[in-house]
C-alpha cells in the first residue's frame, strides 16, 4: 500500500502563484465511488470523513524545470508560494506534485489559473447557491449527503446557465473565461464530490477554497457548518492577491453570506459591482434585505432571487451578461 497525494486546483497572479494539496496515509480502502446507491453511497462517504492524513510528509513542486520541496502540515495538508520570475501564460496551467515512497515517485498533476487583466472574478457560495443542499434542515441536508450519489444530487434550475454566462462575461474569444472561485463552509474532504458535481452539471471549471479536512466520524454531523470567519479570510484574500479583478459575489440566505458579502464590499468598496443572493425559504429574510439596501448605498448592484432566471434576468439589465 502507497501513500495517496491529492492535489486542488491553484491560483496565481503575476508575482505568485499558490498550489496546495493533502497527503494521506497508505489505505486499502477504494477512493469514494460517486455512483454508489443508499446505503453504500453512506459508507463511501462515511470512510472519506475517517481518512488518516500523513503529517511531515517530503512534497516536491516541479516548477520552471526544478523540484521544489515542501513537507505537509500536522493535519497532511501542503501548500505552496511561491513567488513568480517569469511571464507566463493566461488561463488554466497544468502543474505537477510528487511524493517519494520506498524510492518510488508518485506524481499527481492538476492545474491553477492566472486570470487575464481587467477581466472579471467570480466568487459563488455551494450549498442552496448552486447545489440544492437543504441548509436550513441539518437532518435533511446529512439525510442527502449520506444517502444520494453525485448523480442524483440536484442543481437549482438555470443556475448552469446563469453562470456559463458569467463565466464568458465581457469575452470576445470564447475560448478564454472569468475565473472563477467557489468558496465554501465544506471541508475539503468532499472536494472531489463537488468538483465532480460541478462537471456533471456543466458548471464553470473553479479554484476551491475549503474548510480544513477533517478526520473523524464526529465531523461529519457537523460538515458545513459552524464558523463562517472562514468564508470572510478567503474572500477577503482572493480580493487582495487580485486587486484589478470586478468582484461578482454569489450566495444564498440560509446562512451568513448577506452579512459576509456586505462585510467584503465595506473593505474594497471599488472591487466588487454585485451581488446575488438566493432566496431559500418562502419568503425573504428582512436582515438580509436591510443587508443587501446598505450594499445599494455603497453603489454595489443587488438581486435577491428565487430563482436564477430572475438572476439571469438582472445580469443582463446591469450589462453583466448580454
Amino acid at each position: 500500500m502507497k501513500p495517496i497525494l491529492k492535489l486542488y486546483r491553484g491560483y496565481a497572479n503575476d508575482q505568485e502563484l499558490i498550489v496546495m494539496g493533502h497527503v494521506f496515509k497508505p489505505t486499502s480502502k477504494e477512493d469514494y465511488d460517486f455512483q454508489k446507491k443508499n446505503f453504500k453511497n453512506a459508507t463511501s462517504v462515511i470512510k472519506m470523513f475517517r481518512i488518516k492524513t500523513q503529517a511531515n510528509a517530503d512534497v516536491y513542486l516541479e516548477h520552471n524545470g526544478e523540484k521544489i520541496h515542501t513537507k505537509t502540515l500536522d493535519d497532511g495538508y501542503f501548500k505552496f508560494c511561491i513567488p513568480l520570475t517569469e511571464k507566463s501564460d493566461f488561463g488554466w496551467i497544468n502543474y505537477s506534485v510528487s511524493i517519494f515512497y520506498n524510492n518510488e515517485e508518485i506524481q499527481e498533476t492538476a492545474s491553477f489559473i492566472k486570470p487575464h487583466k481587467g477581466d472579471y472574478g467570480f466568487i459563488s457560495d455551494i450549498d442552496d447557491t448552486f447545489l440544492v443542499s437543504h441548509t436550513r434542515n441539518p437532518l435533511k441536508k446529512l439525510y442527502i449527503l449520506l444517502f444520494k450519489n453525485v448523480y442524483d444530487r440536484k442543481v437549482f434550475e438555470d443556475v448552469a446557465e446563469h453562470y456559463h454566462a458569467l463565466s464568458n462575461a465581457g469575452k470576445k474569444d470564447k475560448t478564454e473565461k472569468n475565473a472563477f472561485f467557489y468558496v465554501s463552509s465544506s471541508e475539503w474532504n468532499l472536494y472531489r464530490f463537488i468538483t465532480q458535481f460541478a462537471e456533471i452539471n456543466q458548471l464553470p471549471k473553479a479554484v476551491l477554497l475549503l474548510k480544513d479536512i477533517k478526520t473523524s466520524l464526529t465531523d461529519l454531523f457537523i460538515t458545513g457548518r459552524g464558523d463562517h470567519n472562514h468564508k470572510f479570510e478567503k474572500i477577503k484574500h482572493i480580493l487582495e492577491f487580485y486587486p484589478n479583478l470586478q468582484y461578482t459575489l454569489l450566495g444564498d440566505d440560509s446562512q451568513h453570506d448577506p452579512y459576509l458579502y456586505e462585510n467584503i464590499c465595506k473593505i474594497f468598496p471599488v472591487n466588487v459591482k454585485a451581488v446575488y443572493i438566493r432566496q431559500t425559504g418562502s419568503s425573504k429574510k428582512k436582515k438580509a434585505v436591510l443587508a443587501l439596501k446598505n450594499l445599494e448605498s455603497l453603489n454595489v448592484k443587488v438581486c435577491y432571487f428565487k430563482k436564477s432566471s430572475e438572476a439571469i434576468a438582472h445580469s443582463k439589465s446591469i450589462g453583466l451578461i448580454s
